[in-house]
């Protein structure tokens, strides 16, 4: 049922399956279309495309595979008034997101002390399966994290007013209320404030290898043989109870509301219903704890870097962005030609503005949104910018990575320890990591191929590639 109706665009008609509003679409090269073929996720698309209000298209990215709901790589729009809101299309790590940092040191000066930085920031980020922070929260001050983002972590002392100005939404949603969040996501957010986590997780130190644009990454100030730090994280058990809480909700809503649901993975409400608007306050409480969180762990970046090679760098480190890619916002876009208000879902996939959008801070009103796509802990990654493209095709939206090709368990099966830190070692690249499994989940081997996914994107418009890194140092959990 699905045709190739351009190069790198894959589309299922409308009425393909009972139920569908909108046709769906697949941005893919032929190779990555046929791995999604495999794995179920197109038939998630398709899913998404009978959901109430569902504008346009359901829309998946070129990392796309099968995920709770809608797909890793699902983008879907939806009409405020006659639409709805379902976690299925935000995940349960809500506001899972990447932050990179640039460091005014290069690979010469960091490569001799590689192994002691590794071995400072795995100390000084906690990280693993439920790890806990150093910092101790009352009930009350959670609330102020929920409800301020990473400017609480700011006002605390943790990095600078300007980190701010780089943060997607300056790394605070003001419509979320704490008293929206269950005691029990509280719970398992009081102490976990300034941890990594687990599973795809990670800190990584990174050489910029390849320049595409000059004058963008100059803006940037990036340039070849410089070393940056990317960081991946998001909100952790709170976000993740959030979405367990607000899942039941919405499967009783789906029923009050008569949302015929072909899957229960995409129970739903309307957006303006009671329990529409309270997992919407909810959800962003969740994603500003994700700002926080990663707030917190760039002020222990920079100070592991200070005893590594001297207190005069930590201010040195500056933020280049700070993307989320498990999130809904409500954002502005063209509709029939018309202005119109949109609640947008990304479930796996990245903001994408282009230059000059009101939303983009000053310093990159003219250069368009930073993108930045993590590869592999063995390959590469990309720092892009936005274009007009995205606003046209995609909802302002791309890809947020490589995109998995393997199950976790199926990357542990196949997987071998000593061949994979033998490959690592080749590439000169140390790890530091709790668990063998953590690093087997992660092989390179179970991930797309990182420049095929980019070229697409692309090669379609919605973006253009600006500086590429490759990994020197990852800190797992």
């Amino acid at each position: 049922m699905w045709k190739q109706v351009d190069k790198f665009v894959y589309e299922i008609p409308l009425g393909a399956k009972e139920g569908m509003r909108v046709p769906g679409r697949v941005f893919a090269s032929e190779t990555i279309f046929k791995q999604a073929e495999a794995d179920k996720a197109l038939e998630q698309v398709v899913n998404v495309a009978t959901l109430p209000g569902i504008l346009r298209y359901s829309l998946a990215m070129p990392d796309i595979h099968w995920g709770y709901g809608f797909p890793i790589g699902g983008v879907a729009a939806f009409d405020v008034d006659h639409g709805v809101i379902t976690p299925g299309g935000i995940g349960f790590d809500i506001n899972c997101g990447v932050r990179l940092l640039v460091t005014p040191l290069t690979e010469e000066q960091v490569r001799p002390k590689l192994g002691a930085l590794l071995d400072v920031l795995y100390k000084e980020v906690p990280s693993g399966v439920g790890s806990e922070g150093f910092i101790k929260l009352s009930e009350r001050e959670l609330n102020k994290v929920l409800e301020m983002g990473a400017k609480w972590a700011v006002e605390q002392g943790y990095g600078t007013f300007e980190d701010l100005e780089r943060l997607e939404s300056q790394g605070q949603l003001k419509g979320a209320d704490a008293s929206k969040v269950s005691k029990r996501a509280k719970e398992r957010g009081l102490e976990q404030l300034g941890t990594l986590g687990s599973g795809n997780h990670f800190l990584e130190v990174q050489k910029v290898d390849e320049i595409f644009d000059e004058a963008v990454a100059k803006q940037m100030g990036l340039s070849l043989g410089q070393v940056t730090i990317m960081l991946h994280t998001g909100s952790r058990g709170l976000g993740h109870q959030v979405a367990t809480d607000y899942i039941d909700v919405m499967l009783k809503a789906s029923k009050k509301y008569g949302i015929k649901l072909v899957d229960k993975q995409l129970a739903a409400a309307p957006f303006k219903s009671e329990e529409g608007r309270d997992y919407w306050a909810a959800m962003q409480c969740a994603a500003n704890f994700a700002w926080a969180n990663r707030q917190v762990i760039t002020d222990y970046i920079r100070k592991a870097f200070a005893k590594v090679f001297g207190n005069e760098i930590k201010d040195k480190i500056t933020v280049i962005y700070d993307v989320a890619h498990n999130i809904a916002k409500l954002e502005k876009h063209m509709v029939d030609g018309m202005e119109r208000e949109v609640v947008v879902h990304r479930k796996g996939a990245t903001r994408s503005f282009p230059a000059h959008h009101p939303e983009l801070p000053s310093i990159y009103e003219n250069t368009g949104q930073p993108v930045i796509i993590p590869g592999s802990m063995g390959s590469s990654s990309f720092l892009l910018v936005g274009l007009p493209g995205s606003m046209e095709q995609s909802w302002g939206s791309t890809c947020h990575g490589a995109g998995r090709v393997m199950s976790r368990k199926e990357a542990i099966r196949k997987g071998n320890y000593g061949t994979l830190m033998d490959s690592l070692g080749e590439k000169g690249i140390l790890v530091r990591s709790a668990e063998r499994e953590t690093l087997l989940e992660e092989a390179p081997e179970a991930y797309k191929d990182v420049d095929e996914v980019v070229h697409v994107v692309e090669e379609l418009g919605l973006n253009r590639k600006v500086a590429r890194m490759r990994p020197m140092g990852v800190v797992k959990g």
